[in-house]
Formats: C-alpha cells, sequence, structure tokens
C-alpha cells in the first residue's frame, strides 16, 4: 500500500529542507525524500551544502584564517606568538562535527515538524487521478509513495572537466579538497571561481603553495570590475598565484602527484607540477535518474528542469527550486523559493525579487554583492551615478585591523534608487544584508546616507558611500 502525501519535497538541502519544513507549518502532510549517506554509510539530511559545501567550507575557512592572524597578524597587536602550530586532523573532526550538529538538527526540525523522512533515491513513475506516483529505492527495499503536489529539490553536484579523472585523493572537487589529510606542499587549483578561491585559500593559509588556473581573461567576472581588480591585488599580495586566460591540457596523476599541461595567456606551453589538485570549475544540476519523462517532464539542455517565475514545472501540480532551477545556485536562493512554492501551494500570493538576492564569497577579505554590477548597467544603457567609500578611512576597520577593500554604491542618475551594492571587506557577507533589505524597499541613496549608522562600525561605509553618490562623503 503506496503512503500518500499533500506534498512529497525530493532532495532536503537547503531549498527541500526549507519547503518540507514551511509546508508542515502550512498544514500539509508533507514527505521528504534523501539518499544522502555519511562517509560512515549513515543517512543524513542537508544535502551538499550542510554535509560537503556551505557548511563545513565555512567552518575550515575559519580555522585557517585563525591560524593564520595567530601566526602573522597579532604582531601588529602588539601581541607576540612564537611557534604557532595546528593540528590538522582535530580542525577537520571540528568541521565534521559543525556538519553532524547541524544535520542532526534538521532531522529535529523534521520530527518537531511531524515531516516523513524517506530514506533512499526518489523517482516518478507515473500520473494517476491527478496525483504524482513515485518510488523510493532505499537500503531495506522500494517503496510506492503518492503525491498531490511534488517539489524537486536534487540540488547539484561539482562539474568535472573531461579527462581528468576525479578520486577525491589526488585530484579532487569540493568534497575531497575539504577532507586533506594533510597539508599539500603543491596545489593546483582549475578555476577561479567561488569554490576554488575559497578553498584555496583555506590551504594557502595552512601552508600550500597555491597556484590559480583559470580559463576566462577577466577575474571575477560576476562582479564588479572594480571589485575583481580590487580582490586580484588582495588575493595575489596574500600569496595565491593566480593566472587569468590559460588552456588546460593534459592532465596526468602519478604516485608524486599531478601534473598539469596548459597554455598561458601569451600562448605558451607551461606545466604545473603540484601534489594535489583541486577541480573548480562550476556546478550542475541533479536530474538524472528522476525519471522525468514519466511525468511529462524534461531537463533542457543544461540539466535544468524549465519552470515559470514561481517555480512551477509545465505540470501544475509539479514545482522544481534551487540549483535545478534557472538562476543563481545559492542556498538562500533556494530556500527563499521552497517558502514561495509552499506558500502558493496554501493559496498564499508571495514573490521572489531575483534581483535582492546577495552573492557572497567567503575568503578574506570577503566580497559581497547585490543589484547590478556598474558593467550590466552600461549594457544597459541606464543612467546612474555611483559613490565609493574605503575602509582605510573607517576607525572601526583600523582597529580591527581590517581596513582592506571599500563599498561602491549605484543609483539611478534620475530617481536616485539603489540598483546595486558592492562590498570587499572583513564582514562583507553581514554588511550586505542592510543594502538588500534597502532595495527590497526601494530605497534611494539618500535613504542610506540618512539612516544613523552606530560609531565606530564597519557598517558606517556604507553610509559613506551612499553620501559619496552625491559628493557629500563626511569623513573623505
Amino acid at each position: 500500500m503506496a503512503q500518500e502525501f499533500d506534498i512529497v519535497v525530493i532532495g532536503a538541502g537547503p531549498a527541500g529542507y526549507i519547503a518540507a519544513i514551511r509546508a508542515a507549518q502550512l498544514g500539509f502532510k508533507t514527505a521528504c525524500v534523501e539518499k544522502w549517506l555519511t562517509p560512515q554509510s549513515e543517512p543524513a539530511l542537508g544535502g551538499t551544502c550542510l554535509n560537503v559545501g556551505c557548511i563545513p567550507s565555512k567552518a575550515l575557512l575559519a580555522s585557517s584564517e585563525e591560524f593564520e592572524n595567530i601566526a602573522h597578524h597579532a604582531d601588529s597587536h602588539g601581541i607576540s606568538v612564537k611557534g604557532a602550530s595546528f593540528d590538522l586532523a582535530k580542525m577537520i573532526a571540528r568541521k565534521d562535527g559543525i556538519v553532524s550538529k547541524m544535520t542532526k538538527g534538521i532531522e529535529f526540525l523534521f520530527r518537531k515538524n511531524k515531516i516523513t523522512w524517506l530514506k533512499g533515491h526518489g523517482r516518478f513513475t507515473g500520473e494517476a487521478d491527478g496525483q504524482v506516483l513515485l518510488e523510493v529505492q532505499g537500503s531495506s527495499g522500494t517503496e510506492a509513495v503518492v503525491a498531490k503536489n511534488v517539489i524537486i529539490a536534487t540540488g547539484s553536484k561539482a562539474r568535472h572537466l573531461p579527462g581528468i579523472a576525479v578520486d577525491n585523493k589526488i585530484v579532487c572537487d569540493n568534497e575531497g579538497a575539504l577532507a586533506f589529510d594533510s597539508v599539500p606542499k603543491r596545489l593546483g587549483v582549475i578555476g577561479a571561481g567561488v569554490i576554488g578561491l575559497e578553498l584555496g585559500s583555506v590551504w594557502r593559509r595552512l601552508g600550500s603553495d597555491v597556484t590559480v588556473l583559470e580559463a576566462t581573461p577577466q577575474f571575477l567576472a560576476a562582479c564588479d570590475e572594480a571589485v575583481g581588480k580590487e580582490a586580484f591585488k588582495l588575493f595575489t599580495a596574500q600569496g595565491l598565484k593566480i593566472e587569468m586566460g590559460v588552456a588546460i591540457g593534459e592532465v596526468k596523476t602519478s604516485a608524486k602527484g599531478v601534473s598539469i599541461a596548459y597554455k598561458s595567456s601569451d600562448g605558451k606551453a607551461q606545466t604545473l607540477d603540484c601534489d594535489r589538485l583541486i577541480v573548480s570549475v562550476g556546478r550542475v544540476p541533479n536530474t538524472e535518474n528522476l525519471n522525468l519523462e514519466a511525468v511529462g517532464l524534461a531537463a533542457d539542455d543544461r540539466g535544468f528542469v524549465p519552470v515559470d517565475d514561481h517555480c512551477r514545472s509545465n505540470k501544475p501540480n509539479i514545482f522544481a527550486i534551487g540549483d535545478v532551477v534557472r538562476g543563481p545556485m545559492l542556498a538562500h536562493k533556494g530556500e527563499d523559493e521552497g517558502v514561495m512554492v509552499a506558500e502558493i501551494l496554501a493559496g498564499q500570493k508571495p514573490h521572489i525579487d531575483y534581483n535582492c538576492i546577495p552573492w557572497v564569497i567567503y575568503t578574506m577579505p570577503e566580497i559581497a554583492w547585490v543589484g547590478k554590477t556598474e558593467q550590466q548597467l552600461k549594457v544597459e544603457g541606464r543612467a546612474y551615478k555611483a559613490g565609493q567609500f574605503p575602509f582605510a578611512a573607517n576607525g572601526r576597520a583600523l582597529g580591527m585591523d581590517a581596513a582592506e577593500g571599500f563599498v561602491k554604491v549605484l543609483a539611478d542618475a534620475t530617481t536616485d534608487e539603489v540598483l546595486g551594492v558592492h562590498i570587499v571587506a572583513a564582514s562583507a557577507s553581514d554588511l550586505i544584508s542592510e543594502v538588500a533589505l534597502a532595495m527590497e524597499f526601494k530605497a534611494s541613496a539618500e535613504d542610506i546616507a540618512r539612516v544613523c549608522h552606530p560609531h565606530p562600525s564597519m557598517s558606517e561605509v556604507i553610509r559613506e558611500a551612499a553620501l559619496a553618490v552625491d559628493k557629500r562623503a563626511l569623513n573623505m
């Protein structure tokens, strides 16, 4: 006898588990299908983000940053530290402990909200009487499930390059790069995107000689151009070796490590020899093996499920959210889509302004932005004005020894509406929330400039940049 539910969510990453929780809060009988197994073969919720992505990477970023500050930057505060060392196994264990705490927390939330966790791989088997038929293939066999509505939230996986075998020991994607058993003396990274820069930063701080190879000619092309230039300057000064505009050739592995043949931007043949290699060239949606055709769906040529502005597929009772649909592959974007879909199914009328979704790169300093870049506004032909203010002129930043970077505010030349804000700063991931909220309310640069900000604080730089839009910054 098949189990029946109002809503079945396939996938328990941030998009899926939040969708399930909101659906349950709204009174729906809800189930969530998840097949993830830990290295110890234990079922776990949270998907890639909590298990081998956002959460563990931020834990290692924090640990490596602590070590670098103690070993190399404490002296500027008058603190003398000699012979600072670290225990990598303990660092990794701390990361694993945080992951376990977070995933167990989701289990608690599922129990609290009476959500059924269907452990195994979910796939469609057909339709009957206006309902969706599924099966869940688990360790104890295959179970039939019937749902009035289904939300696909199966997330994404690392994209691999043809001819480069990833074993997650010598040649790694994000999963293997979070579990090194030793610090590689020489580390290669293919891809200067978010994951490549974050993981490259972790291992550089712990002693690796890191070289990053990037195919595109412009560093962080998705960022505002001024941010990309500032970040390149800062990261290379820290010791990351970054080569842009390269063409990757043959990659050979041996007992000694990895050899990467490539052509530099000037066309010269080069070879990078390293102990380990991280392949970080983006992510692809997990839409294979869902048997979409059984319910009349099909992924597009890039593997995404086509949906409308409210994440509804061409089937009125099947939705898709998060990394399997258009838009940025960001956990918080998927969470918002999960809430939106659950509320739509409850008859509410939620919406998402995708232009107000913030982006963050958790390097040091961090990079965060929301809205349009200056390049995008130029392409659109939209008249704008810009204001920029450096953290070097901020007392709180100087006291924290975090005076690198700036805030840049872009506003409409006529209406003064804030169109985009770009931050390079030690606390950019927190600072960006203020301007995301301001943009949701269609604030003007003057609105931000007239709000009293605490002194001394890093947030004052946002106000100063907003003031600078009209050339009236007070501390510059």
